[in-house]
């Protein structure tokens, strides 16, 4: 009896994987920690994507939505948000594969552990011939699942990097964590506006989450002038956190820039540059005071939105032979294609599963994480990694060898080099126009029009 392909989330890229496996008749398990498809997802639903419908909706996938007969396809010119994403699309596709003769999809079952069956990490003897032992917590408590093969599609949403600029929390930032927003809050909603509302805000982060946080808390401040905002930027300058504008294929991430910037220029935000924290101070009167490394401080603080990005969690992998990018923490052959410091806009290639293989056999990290750190993934890329992965474990070479999938271009390029370079030296590398959190998975600001 042939295992099945383990898949680790139900998010975008995971469910993208199962459609690839169900349309080759590949026997497949979907395990998700969440409560249902796109749990993840839910938790940015209020943010409107960079990219269309056209380029959300995997191949395969579509195919077998199509194929079903009762899924209306949305419109391909659209810009769904997070939530619309998941209601039109993820839930319906999910639910297609939990009833396909070939696979389930498992909620609530949170991944413990990934091993050989029997073999821990120091075995060699017969180690490639032997199934994959996914261990999960699930409604029936601890199981042992054996797969083929697994593909790990669960994300870094849940890794979100620290205020700290150490890359560990700042001192205080745990002790002060009701005061601390992690990712972008949703201020169309009255409760979350209240609380931001005529209060000192402080956001740090550069890239489109971050914009979009000032574009929001912006809108607050004219309706309040006693909000405050202040920026915290680790760079010498704002310079080119903007991204390309009206030469951004991505048409919505290029006009989420420009109002950022109309926003950050308004005089409602002051811009704090070269500001790395490395502490969270509790005044007397109850506000903080963030201290960076060199000795500034940003004092009189209400509340923090933390928006620099995330990380992949490889703790439940500790048994699996990975061979990582010891900067980026992505697959060490895929590093340097999605590198910031390397890669200039859109050159990122499509790829799979050559350069995402792993020394454990069978094992593929795909989707945002497979980029680790690197913040310029695209949901599209995602559904070429998944096809090329899948049918390289179908035994389909040819399929999976071939490239089918042409990024847009992001047309202007921001800096990235050195960190401390001012933007004449700055830019002349870099990757463009990326976000610093779940990346081109999340447009955030006002509607697409």
């Amino acid at each position: 009896m042939q295992l099945p392909v383990i898949i680790i989330g139900a998010g975008p890229i995971g469910l993208a994987a199962a459609a690839n496996a169900a349309e080759r008749d590949m026997d497949f398990t979907v395990v998700e920690a969440g409560a249902d498809a796109g749990a993840a997802v839910g938790q940015w639903g209020h943010v409107r994507l960079f990219s269309s419908w056209l380029e959300l909706v995997d191949p395969a996938a579509r195919r077998l939505l199509e194929a079903a007969g009762d899924w209306t396809a949305p419109d391909d010119d659209a810009y769904p948000t997070g939530a619309e994403w998941r209601a039109a699309y993820l839930e319906p596709l999910a639910d297609l594969l939990d009833s396909s003769a070939h696979g389930s999809v498992r909620y609530n079952t949170q991944v413990t552990g990934v091993s050989r069956a029997g073999r821990d990490l120091l075995v060699d003897s017969g180690r490639d011939n032997d199934p994959f032992a996914v261990h999960v917590i699930g409604p029936e408590g601890h199981e042992r699942l054996l797969g083929s093969a697994v593909v790990d599609a669960s994300g870094t949403w849940t890794s979100p990097n620290p205020l700290g600029a150490d890359g560990y929390p700042a001192r205080g930032e745990r002790e002060h964590a009701d005061r601390i927003t992690y990712g972008i809050p949703d201020f169309t909603d009255a409760t979350v506006a209240a609380r931001y509302a005529g209060k000192h805000v402080a956001v740090a982060g550069k890239g489109a989450s971050a914009q979009g946080v000032l574009i929001g808390l912006a809108q607050i401040a004219r309706r309040d002038p006693d909000t405050h905002v202040s920026w915290l930027l680790r760079r010498p300058s704002v310079g080119d956190a903007f991204g390309g504008g009206d030469n951004d294929q991505l048409e919505q991430r290029g006009k989420l820039g420009q109002d950022a910037k109309a926003a950050a220029t308004s005089g409602l935000v002051t811009n704090v540059t070269q500001f790395r924290t490395e502490s969270v101070i509790a005044e007397r009167d109850g506000r903080l005071t963030l201290g960076s490394i060199d000795g500034q401080q940003v004092a009189g603080v209400d509340e923090i939105i933390v928006v620099t990005g995330f990380r992949p969690d490889f703790g439940f992998l500790s048994e699996v032979r990975l061979d990582l990018d010891p900067a980026l923490e992505s697959a060490r052959f895929l590093a340097e294609l999605v590198h910031p410091d390397h890669h200039s806009c859109g050159d990122v290639p499509g790829h799979g599963y050559k350069e995402l293989a792993q020394p454990e056999e069978g094992f593929y990290v795909v989707g945002m994480k497979s980029y680790g750190r690197a913040p310029s993934f695209l949901a599209m890329t995602g559904f070429e990694q998944v096809r090329s992965v899948i049918a390289a474990l179908a035994g389909d070479l040819d399929s999976a060898g071939r490239v089918e999938l042409q990024l847009p271009d992001t047309g202007v390029c921001n800096g990235a080099g050195a960190f401390d370079a001012p933007d004449a030296v700055a830019s002349t590398g870099g990757c463009c126009g990326a976000p610093t959190v779940e990346p081109e998975l999340i447009s955030l600001g006002r509607p697409a029009r």
